[in-house]
């Protein structure tokens, strides 16, 4: 299924950028917290520091286990950790915007907090995409072999070199 590695692999490098993008726009926000207030940054804030670093994690297992070690690319691993990671930019996002909206917010910080916010919604979309694709394989995978209990669905043809 060339179709859907062509689709997918773009996808996975947005989503590796924007982590990133992310992951620095946070890290600004909280070092300049931690040095203005001399407490830990916002919990928002932090979350998505966290959420960034678990998606890099979380692609290096989604591009290479289903790559070069297929023992460890199940399907429903797969889903697994394309929905965890999709639900944790979604809360991410969303507290980051509900903190945000309830203070006077002005100056380079406020505009890095706003523009990481802005990333993760767009990260966030970017997992909504590809958690839908991956549950469209595993289901689409159970509903056409009888439902049985394959460990190499058609998420590791989506995941596989052409």
């Amino acid at each position: 299924m060339a179709l859907g590695f062509n689709i997918l692999l773009p996808i996975r490098i947005a989503q590796a950028v924007l982590a990133i993008i992310v992951l620095g726009l946070t890290a600004y926000v909280t070092n300049w917290w931690h040095g203005y207030w001399r407490s830990l940054g916002p919990d928002e804030v932090n979350f998505l520091v966290f959420a960034s670093v678990w998606t890099i994690l979380a692609l290096i297992y989604l591009v290479l286990a289903p790559m070069r070690f297929q023992k460890f690319a199940h399907m429903f691993a797969i889903l697994a950790v394309e929905a965890v990671t999709m639900i944790f930019w979604f809360a991410g996002f969303i507290a980051l915007a509900v903190f945000l909206g309830d203070r006077i917010c002005f100056g380079h910080i406020c505009g890095s907090a706003k523009a990481a916010c802005v990333f993760a919604a767009f990260e966030w979309v970017l997992f909504a995409v590809t958690t839908t694709l991956s549950a469209l394989d595993v289901f689409g995978a159970r509903r056409n072999s009888g439902h049985s209990n394959k460990t190499s669905a058609p998420v590791t043809e989506i995941h596989s070199t052409v």
